[in-house]
């Protein structure tokens, strides 16, 4: 325990900002390999970065071929980027939320370096890399770890940038940093890249009685970077897609945010316990928070101050919905970790010093040992679904050119697993618009903005039978479930189907004959 107690102290004299963002990169990265992407977020989300980046298409982001306006684009051009460089691999369609993550980590510990003190930047730095929301928030292939830490680097500069102006020294720089890092938002996830990091300044500002800092922080070079990032791509789209800027900006930005009918329903108190439990161990010193002379200190009063906003605004403001996801509050750790770690900071500066360590190394210890107890009794326990096993198996005869219908379901990862950008057919009643959010839904969206896509591979199951029975030029793969063969009955008459886990796969090769057809099928010329 000694020698343990050596390595935190050592630890705790880091300088560097960049040696801090080294040592979480590769505590992030190094076991992001590990597992096939989950269903349905991170298939979702890697396959359409996927699909942009083997079908050679433009900046729009589409899902099966059809545009997939649901999110922004920035995790999608950054992923499909990393997939370039790296692979059709888990690490590499994962790597965006690890950056981001890093990143968080980086930019908490060079503000608190610089506006507190070193010990307490590198133990909020220490207490936010290893609690395990965070860890698994930033091995996560989604939307939500790259618009946390937009969220944390528009934040800081702002911040900063107060700091700066109060002082007299030179601010636009920074502020307008700060600008740009909210656009950079808005393209991760829409317009709470810039309205949460907005009220987060202003209400901390309001509380401190500051107007005029207030006042002064609406300047034009900011406002300049902040259209220069965020418009762009959004002015192309609507050019492109009339009608865009309704569903992308008004339904998805608004609508979705005000009304009730949409899934995952919770209290509003639902973040609280959601929160204490995904950062445990370290989430049992919360208790501190309640002595009133920890308030009463004036030193550090400021960044106290804003960290009290950052938690409270984003935790009410993602309260207030009915829909609730557990990924949107990853914005507030950063502040949560401050207020674990402050208390820790002020023991280590006293006699206590040692002991204090001693503990500070056992929850460490403690953390890590969660993270990956978590992750193996996760992956045993209730291993997830995958479209991994069975694309390896169809890997054996597929050919670049074999056509792939999905039967009343959409799997996400197969593309990516297979290697191909080809749109599947998606075989499911398209006669009624869907109502609850869903793979129905997500690709029925896309609809009014391709409908020659559209009609290509959203087919009904009458129109996709009598395609079965018509000219065949290539294989045919029907991927389904094992209940397919009961709402599908001409399944029955092929040969048994390849089967991995929930997934069965029937190959119709160009020659074979199927008796649910009228008289004898027609073969292609050769």
């Amino acid at each position: 325990m000694n020698r343990l107690v050596r390595l935190t102290s050592r630890v705790l004299e880091v300088r560097s900002t960049w040696l801090v963002v080294l040592v979480t990169f590769l505590w992030l990265a190094a076991t992001t390999w590990t597992r096939p992407l989950l269903l349905p977020d991170e298939g979702r989300y890697v396959g359409v970065a996927w699909n942009m980046l083997e079908a050679g298409r433009d900046w729009v982001p589409r899902l099966d071929g059809l545009p997939f306006f649901h999110k922004p684009p920035l995790f999608y051009w950054f992923t499909a980027l990393f997939l370039h460089w790296f692979g059709a691999n888990a690490w590499a369609a994962r790597l965006c939320s690890v950056l981001a993550a890093t990143l968080m980590v980086g930019a908490t510990f060079w503000f608190l370096k610089t506006f507190t003190n070193r010990r307490i930047a590198i133990l909020t730095a220490l207490i936010l890399a290893t609690l395990p929301f965070f860890f698994g928030g930033g091995q996560y292939a989604n939307l939500d770890m790259t618009v946390a830490s937009a969220i944390a680097f528009t934040v800081v500069l702002a911040a900063a940038a107060v700091f700066r102006l109060e002082r007299g020294e030179s601010y636009r720089l920074l502020l307008t940093l700060a600008y740009a890092a909210a656009g950079l938002g808005f393209l991760a996830k829409g317009l709470i890249g810039i309205v949460l990091p907005g009220g987060i300044v202003v209400f901390w500002l309001a509380g401190r009685r500051r107007f005029d800092s207030m006042r002064r922080l609406f300047i034009w070079p900011g406002f300049v970077a902040l259209a220069v990032v965020a418009l762009p791509w959004m002015a192309v789209m609507e050019w492109r897609y009339p009608g865009f800027f309704h569903y992308y900006v008004i339904y998805q930005q608004f609508q979705r945010y005000l009304e009730t009918g949409f899934n995952n329903p919770f209290p509003f108190w639902f973040y609280v316990p959601v929160l204490l439990v995904l950062t445990l161990p370290w989430s049992v010193h919360i208790w501190r928070l309640a002595n009133v002379r920890y308030w009463k200190d004036a030193q550090f009063g400021a960044v106290r101050g804003l960290m009290v906003s950052w938690f409270l605004v984003v935790l009410i403001f993602f309260s207030i919905p009915s829909s609730k996801l557990i990924g949107y509050i990853l914005p507030l750790l950063p502040p949560f970790a401050f207020f674990l770690a402050e208390p820790f900071a002020s023991r280590l500066a006293g006699e206590s010093a040692q002991r204090a360590l001693v503990a500070l190394s056992r929850f460490w210890a403690g953390a890590v040992g969660l993270c990956l107890v978590a992750v193996v009794v996760g992956a045993v326990v209730a291993p997830q679904r995958s479209a991994r096993g069975i694309a390896e198996k169809m890997l054996t005869q597929y050919q670049p050119g074999d056509d792939v219908a999905m039967l009343n379901g959409y799997y996400y990862d197969l593309n990516f697993y297979l290697h191909t950008a080809k749109p599947a057919l998606v075989v499911a009643d398209w006669t009624r618009a869907p109502q609850h959010d869903g793979w129905r839904k997500e690709l029925y969206d896309g609809i009014p903005f391709d409908r020659a896509a559209a009609a290509k591979v959203l087919v009904n199951p009458p129109a996709f039978q009598a395609q079965l029975c018509g000219p065949r030029a290539a294989a045919w793969w029907l991927v389904g479930d094992k209940d397919s063969a009961d709402r599908f009955p001409y399944l029955k008459t092929l040969p048994p189907p390849i089967a991995s886990g929930r997934y069965r796969v029937w190959r119709i090769a160009p020659g074979d004959a199927l008796t649910f057809c009228p008289g004898t099928p027609k073969t292609a010329p050769e």
